[in-house]
């Protein structure tokens, strides 16, 4: 019998990743569940009702190089080929001014954002390489803080913009090994991190205004799009957004 393509998802027990795990599922895929949290994402496995062969959940703590290492060989025990890998684990630091910012924060945000990314990156490529045919896709959550940033976000904003330099060095150092990378950009998703959007977040000319969300299923979606490509065609860069959030223009 053969296997469906597979996808690992990190941080796959809420938000983005939750829904774009099922969003996968629905769409055929066997997914690999990473996350720091084991019981979200057994709740995740459990919501979707999908059967043992075609889902595992492994706990993961993708700053860790071991815990990175551990997922990947857990995946392979299972699974023959990796399809595709969503890098979509990420975190945040206080709104704080720059200067109140211990080291800690700033450790923090650089650990899970960019070296998680860069640990899970290393293990996807050296499976795609030596599977037979070559290739795979590896897919990074970036944000629209890859483009500007938002008052008091300096950790993340420098992350996301570095994530941005990362999606570009693999996507060119995978292209003899057909290794395609791409990058999804976010704004806005309606999940647990951005209720307080509603109650108002901080603005660049100082105010304080409730922000517009969208539908965290069409960023599910997006990746699934994303996905779904032959490896003869990519999508480098994309872009999902409110419509009327304040990001195009003057606000």
């Amino acid at each position: 019998m053969t296997q469906p393509k597979l996808a690992i998802v990190t941080g796959a027990g809420s938000g983005i990743g939750k829904y774009s795990t099922l969003a996968l599922w629905e769409a055929g895929y066997a997914v690999v569940l990473a996350g720091r949290r084991l019981e979200k994402l057994e709740e995740t496995v459990n919501e979707a009702g999908i059967s043992d062969d075609r889902a595992l959940v492994v706990q993961t703590d993708v700053t860790d190089p071991d815990s990175v290492k551990n997922l990947f060989a857990k995946a392979h025990e299972k699974f023959d080929r990796l399809d595709v890998l969503f890098n979509n684990a990420g975190t945040g630091a206080p709104a704080v001014p720059m200067e109140d910012l211990t080291v800690d924060q700033w450790m923090t945000v650089v650990n899970v954002n960019l070296t998680g990314v860069f640990l899970c990156t290393q293990e996807a490529i050296r499976w795609m390489k030596a599977q037979d045919p070559q290739g795979g896709r590896i897919i990074n959550n970036g944000s629209i803080s890859a483009h500007v940033p938002r008052p008091m976000s300096a950790p993340y904003t420098a992350t996301k913009h570095a994530v941005t330099g990362l999606t570009k060095s693999t996507a060119l150092d995978g292209r003899n090994y057909h290794i395609a990378c791409s990058q999804i950009d976010i704004g806005n998703a309606a999940t647990d991190m951005t209720e307080r959007m509603a109650n108002g977040v901080p603005q660049a000319n100082g105010e304080r205004k409730p922000e517009p969300t969208m539908n965290v299923r069409h960023v599910a979606d997006a990746v699934v799009y994303m996905a779904n490509l032959p490896l003869s065609a990519n999508v480098p860069f994309m872009t999902v957004m409110a419509t009327n959030m304040p990001y195009i223009g003057r606000g």
